[in-house]
């Protein structure tokens, strides 16, 4: 399983979803189903933006855990 720690990042900033689609020119739909982690596909062209708007890596964002399923 891929999980997603954007909802940290987010918390961590006090943003909400409004917040990240102004910052970053994203679709809200987009960071809505990372933040509840219902994303099957996801854009390189979103990852890099989200991690540039939070300042961490690919790997900070996004983690493999093996043999979990969602």
């Amino acid at each position: 399983m891929i999980k997603c720690h954007l909802s940290t990042y987010m918390g961590q900033a006090k943003m909400k979803v409004a917040d990240v689609a102004s910052e970053t020119e994203l679709n809200r739909s987009t960071i809505t189903s990372l933040y509840k982690e219902t994303a099957t596909r996801v854009d390189l062209k979103a990852v890099e933006k989200l991690c540039e708007l939070f300042n961490c890596g690919v790997g900070d964002l996004f983690e493999y855990i093996e043999g979990e399923e969602k």
